[in-house]
Parts: structure tokens; sequence; C-alpha cells
């Protein structure tokens, strides 16, 4: 066999139905946002607390674990074969962060530039031992640092009391009115910065490279190959996750509001909250996991399985969910933004989910790849014999 062909190898329907529930997850909470446009006029009501409360931020989480999760699968298949997927690993981040760029022109909230290039530095976490990747992923998840900076905007420091370089964001009244190009303009640079100031100020990047670390150390530990062999630690840690988590939720306005309100902004309190609400989301996110898991593994499994193809179609979904309704929402498309009720959104956000749901049933009886899955995976070997077509049994 030509060393630079891909070796295909089966699927794991647990990992993809995992895939598939961040691909749900994240997309409602576009919807629900109107992909970024809701954060001009934010709302509290019902609809705006479920969806912060159960959704934000631990369905990006648990993408974040997926793609941890992934390069450990693509690595340790690689190195059964005798090869070294280092290099070729590299070589797909760039492929994905190419995507990715373009993909933020359109909506500036794209994730995969980011995965992409906390991606590189995972490399050499590959061969590291379980205690220093425990020890990294504790690290990034806790975020001392954030604690220092808590200390120093408490003790009033001016410098740690400045507002966040995201919290000015123009590009959201442009989103409401503004013409293709003016969006494409502010997107390729502008509002992409905006983005990484938000992950950088609240802790967002941080989280994601600890997550990274935990779907490593799932994979090596092989959690998602037989999971029936942890049935024991599968129950304590959704027990522990799921109390956390109450917790969590029950004192962050208690133990934010001991920390000074000033000087203003209050920076303190601020990044308390971001902290607070980051655990919250890992802790949330974990009890989903485990939830999820349990449920596949007993009556539900059957149904859950049929969510598998679109977890192994979650790159183009996630591009086509933005190319069809940002135009939607948008004042350069139908402007919808200003007439679409949030309730009716959501319920339309279903009604998309259950047809590519379908589309995925019907797409991978004749094919083995989604279409961008095996432009990325062809791109990534430089070889068009990868088969797109299932062979005939």
């Amino acid at each position: 066999m030509d060393r630079d062909t891909p070796v295909t190898s089966a699927r794991n329907d647990l990992i993809d139905t995992l895939r598939a529930f961040a691909l749900i997850g994240v997309f409602m909470v576009h919807m629900f946002e109107q992909f970024e446009i809701y954060w001009v006029s934010p709302r509290e009501n019902l609809t705006h607390a479920l969806i912060t409360t159960l959704m934000m931020g631990k369905a990006f989480s648990l993408l974040a674990l997926c793609f941890g999760l992934s390069f450990f699968l693509l690595m340790d298949r690689s190195a059964r074969r005798g090869e070294d997927f280092s290099r070729r690993f590299i070589w797909r981040m760039v492929l994905l962060a190419l995507i990715g760029v373009a993909h933020g022109l359109i909506y500036r909230g794209d994730i995969l530039i980011v995965l992409a290039l906390l991606g590189i530095p995972l490399i050499p976490f590959y061969r590291a031992p379980t205690k220093v990747l425990a020890g990294a992923a504790a690290l990034f998840l806790l975020q001392p640092w954030m604690w220092l900076q808590i200390a120093i905007a408490a003790s009033g420091a001016p410098w740690a009391n400045t507002p966040p370089n995201h919290w000015i964001d123009p590009a959201l009244a442009l989103y409401q009115t503004g013409d293709l190009v003016a969006v494409l303009k502010t997107n390729l640079f502008e509002s992409q910065l905006t983005k990484w100031w938000f992950f950088i100020e609240t802790g967002r990047l941080s989280l994601v490279f600890g997550l990274f670390m935990v779907g490593l150390m799932l994979g090596r530990g092989g959690f998602f190959d037989t999971p029936q062999r942890f049935v024991v630690q599968r129950r304590v840690a959704l027990a522990v996750l799921a109390t956390i988590a109450v917790a969590l939720y029950m004192a962050k306005p208690h133990l934010t509001a001991l920390l000074p309100a000033g000087p203003k902004p209050g920076m303190a309190r601020v990044a308390a909250g971001n902290l607070l609400g980051d655990w919250f989301d890992v802790t949330v996110m974990g009890t989903y996991v485990l939830l999820i898991v349990e449920a596949y593994l007993g009556v539900a499994g059957k149904a859950l399985r049929l969510l598998a193809p679109m977890g192994r179609m979650t790159l183009t979904f996630y591009i086509t969910q933005s190319l069809i309704w940002v135009p939607v929402f948008y004042g350069f498309g139908l402007g919808a933004w200003k007439t679409l009720p949030q309730a009716t959104a959501l319920w339309l956000g279903v009604g998309y989910l259950v047809v590519q749901a379908v589309i995925a049933q019907l797409w991978f009886r004749r094919f083995a790849y989604g279409p961008l899955e095996w432009l990325w995976r062809a791109a990534t070997y430089r070889t068009l014999k990868l088969p797109f077509l299932k062979r005939a049994a």
C-alpha cells in the first residue's frame, strides 16, 4: 500500500453521537443568538435563562473535548501503522485554519481557526505521561492566573479594572444593517480581533486547551471504546460532576458578591464570574457526556445511534449552518433579526436539525465521507485515492 494513502478504520458510533450533540448544541445557541446579533439588546426572559444555563458554553466545551479525543485517535491509528502523524497533523491544522478563515468571513464566531491554532501545541503532549496530562489539564481548567487577576482587581489596581477589550464591539450593529461587503471587510480582521480578545479575557482559550487534554486522556484510556469497563467510575463521576455543577450554579452570585464592585466596572466580580462560569460549563458538559453514555448503553441506544451520521459530517454541517442562516438573520439578507421571534427561531432550528439528521442518514448510504470531510482528509494526505463513494458489497 502507498505510504501516503490513508487507511480507513471502523467508526465509533458513540464518539460520533457525542460529536452530533456538540453540533446540535452549538447550532441551537447560534439560533438563539441570531448568530450574535441578539447581544445588541439581550432580553432577560425564560428562553434566555434556559439557553444560557443549559446550552451556552456546554456545547462548545463538548466540541473541544471531542477535538482532543479526535487528536488522540488520529495520532494513535498512525502510530499503530508504525507512522508518526505529527507533521501531517500540523498540515491538517493549517488546512482547518484556512477553512476557518474563509468561514469567518461570513460568520465572525467561527471556532475552527481557534481549534486549529490551539491544536498544534497538542502534539508534544501525545507522548507525555498521563500524570503530566492530568496536571496540564488541571492547570488550564483551574486557571490560577485568573485568580491572580481577581486578587489584583479586588485590591483596586486601576490597570486590572480596565474594561475588557471585547466589550467594545461595533460589528454587532453592522451585522444588523450592513451590506455584504461591509460584513466581509469587518470580519476579515477587526471582528476577529474582538473574538480573540473574548477568548483570552474570559478564560475560554485556557478552557479549550484544558479540554483538549481531557479528551486526549479519555482517548488514551479507551473510555469511549469500552465504556462498559468503567461503570463504577462513570457513575461516581456523574454524581460528583452533577453535584459540583449545582453547587456552582447556586453559589456563583453569592461568591461574586463577596468581591468589591468597584472601582468601576468592578473587574474582580467580572473575572470571578467568568471563572466560575467556565467551571460550571465544564461540569455540566461532563454531566451531559456521562448521561449520554448511560443512555447510549441502555434503552435509548438505538435512538441515539441515529445521530451518529450527523457526527460524521460535523464540518460540513457546521459550515452550511452559517451559510444558510447568517443571511437569514443579517441585514444584507432577510434581516430576520427584526421580525423573527426568538422562540420561533429555536423551533426552526429544531426542524433544520431534523432535516440534517435525515440528510446524514441518506448521505452515508452511498458516500464514505461528508463532502467537506472528504476534501479535508484528501488534502491532509495529499491524495485523491481516498474513496468518496461507498463500494458495493
